[in-house]
Parts: C-alpha cells; structure tokens; sequence
C-alpha cells in the first residue's frame, strides 16, 4: 500500500547540495530566520570570545605595577599577621 502522509514533508534539493522541507519553503523567509538550528553553537563561539577577551583584560590588569603592588601588599599583610 502506498498511502501518502499528510505530515510527511517533499524534500527540495538544492544545487549546492542542501535540502529544505517543502513545508519550509512554502513559509516563506520568515520560516528561514525562525529556523534555530545552530543557534546553541553560536551562543557557545560568543560566550567563549567574550571569556577570552575577559582573560585578556584581566591579564593586562594583573601585570600592572600598581595592581602587583597591591596584591603584593595584601599578601605580606596576611602571611604576617597568620
């Protein structure tokens, strides 16, 4: 028996070798942008340049003379006072 379904999606092929739903393309541009698939992996990539840049800063902070002496002080205060 060969019973179509009605929830079954026609692929489409495209040239470059992808694919969309039917459904998909019926829809519209709007069905495109809706489209979340990658999303999740483009949040990690940003989180992940944002923590990299933060480290960076954090390490120009560090090597300054002013914070070193700082830290310095804070150290001797402690171990002197332990």
């Amino acid at each position: 028996m060969n019973i179509a379904s009605p929830h079954r999606a026609e692929i489409i092929a495209f040239p470059g070798g992808g694919s969309l739903p039917r459904h998909r393309e019926q829809r519209g541009v709007g069905a495109l942008v809706a489209d979340e698939r990658g999303a999740s992996t483009a949040e990690y990539a940003i989180v992940t340049l944002a923590a990299v840049a933060f480290a960076g800063l954090l390490v120009a902070v560090l090597r300054s003379g002013e914070v070193q002496s700082m830290l310095g002080d804070i150290i001797r205060r402690a171990l002197s006072s332990a």
